[in-house]
């Protein structure tokens, strides 16, 4: 419903002006991201402008000085605070209101890291960039600054967008928590542990947050997909010589497929069908590798999927009921609401 409309409403005396402000306001708050022009635009101009504060930052910031460099670090934040104020409470814009909290969160280790420099952590040669570039146990007080300020920011305007920086976060220090701890960050044994349970970790509280939210805004979406990210990634990086190990490998990977199919998100699917096509690679270029039988056992086994989907459609509503109906009602209410994303 547009202004227009709302307008021509109270001009007809059905609505009040008073009742038209209130419900353009709850209309603009239930708003969702969607792949319109305007959308594309935000979202355009939000990227480049974490890209600025991040990734395209440049060694010229490090002749503001360390302490330059944190004071205007400061008054960016303050700007996109400000922002995020005058687009939620006076023009009613959801979306650009949480580009600039957003902007708000991507800030803090810009505002750290110059702070490091003023105090002789960093060589001023280091540019901020090398943050997102490279590994090093010394980000990790960066990284928590930033889970810091992002989870005091986000309990005071609840953007679903502001998880997206925080997530990235903790696939940061899922990097960094090697050399801080251990000091040597090749140690790629240590790393790909850390990595996986870290993933697991992320993925739970992503899960936890799914819950909590679940009749609200989706909160989980950023969470999943670093979650996910990182544990499959440490997943990925692990060796094994036989092929017992492989093959569990691929019975993880299924259980991903399926877990992304109960929770209706994409990500598990997504990287557990890439674990499922590294498995069978494996099959066709060490196990089967001279075999004649082989495509044809995974062509009847891709038919044998296929046909079980058929099943599933024309049985869906009656089984998932049945299911359903084991679960917890928190987690029944979840996969109830939650859309397929």
């Amino acid at each position: 419903m547009d202004q227009a409309r709302l307008a021509a409403a109270v001009q007809e005396g059905i609505i009040s002006r008073e009742q038209a402000d209130r419900l353009a306001a709850f209309l603009a708050s239930d708003e969702q991201p969607r792949f319109s022009f305007v959308h594309v635009l935000y979202y355009l101009g939000g990227m480049i402008a974490v890209g600025a504060m991040s990734l395209f930052m440049t060694l010229a910031w490090n002749k503001l000085s360390g302490w330059g460099g944190f004071a205007t670090a400061i008054c960016y934040m303050v700007l996109f605070v400000a922002l995020t104020h005058w687009f939620l409470e006076q023009k009613r814009l959801w979306i650009p209101a949480g580009i600039m909290a957003t902007l708000a969160v991507v800030t803090v280790p810009l505002a750290i890291f110059s702070a490091q420099m003023a105090l002789g952590h960093w060589d001023a040669s280091k540019p901020f960039r090398h943050y997102h570039q490279f590994i090093d146990g010394r980000w990790i007080m960066m990284e928590f600054g930033t889970l810091i300020a992002g989870v005091v920011l986000l309990g005071r305007y609840r953007f679903p967008f502001m998880l997206m920086p925080i997530a990235v976060t903790l696939w940061y220090m899922s990097m960094d928590l090697v050399p801080f701890l251990f000091g040597d960050w090749r140690d790629w044994e240590i790393r790909k542990w850390v990595s996986l349970w870290f993933g697991l970790a992320t993925v739970l509280v992503a899960f936890w947050v799914d819950v909590r939210s679940r009749a609200s805004r989706d909160y989980a979406f950023w969470l999943y997909i670093f979650g996910v990210m990182t544990f499959w990634g440490g997943l990925s990086a692990m060796r094994s010589d036989s092929e017992l190990g492989k093959f569990l490998y691929c019975m993880i990977n299924v259980g991903m497929i399926l877990t992304g199919a109960v929770l209706g998100r994409r990500v598990f699917a997504v990287f557990g069908g890439l674990g499922v096509a590294i498995y069978l690679g494996h099959l066709s270029q060490k196990v089967f590798k001279d075999s004649l039988l082989f495509p044809f056992a995974l062509t009847a086994i891709g038919l044998a999927v296929i046909w079980a989907g058929v099943l599933w459609q024309r049985h869906e509503a009656r089984w998932s009921a049945r299911l359903r109906a084991l679960l917890p009602a928190a987690l029944r209410e979840l996969l109830e609401t939650r859309a397929v994303r």
